[in-house]
């Protein structure tokens, strides 16, 4: 994603979650990457100390994990940041 499109993303995102959520709130990640450790690991250690659960499943052939991050956090802003350091593991896809 170009810097400009990421921009506008991240800005609709937070009005949405500003209009949408009485914070500090509980909030759901939904990530899916190639079932690769590293790869889940690097995500696992973004939550770390936040007391997130997380939760893995494995696509039928294996292929792919989804990872199911709840996590409470204290506004719009916070949810953001965690996006974009989870963007920086390679191949992930947000949903």
């Amino acid at each position: 994603m170009d810097a400009e499109k990421s921009k506008e993303f991240y800005s609709r995102l937070k009005l949405q979650l500003v209009e949408n959520t009485d914070w500090p709130a509980d909030y759901l990640y939904k990530f899916i990457v190639l079932t690769d450790e590293v790869k889940i690991k690097q995500i696992e250690v973004i939550f770390d100390n936040t007391g997130a659960v997380i939760e893995s499943k494995k696509s039928k052939k294996g292929k792919y994990t989804s990872l199911s991050v709840t996590v409470h956090l204290e506004g719009p802003d916070a949810v953001i940041e965690k996006y974009k350091q989870v963007s920086t593991v390679e191949g992930v896809i947000s949903l």
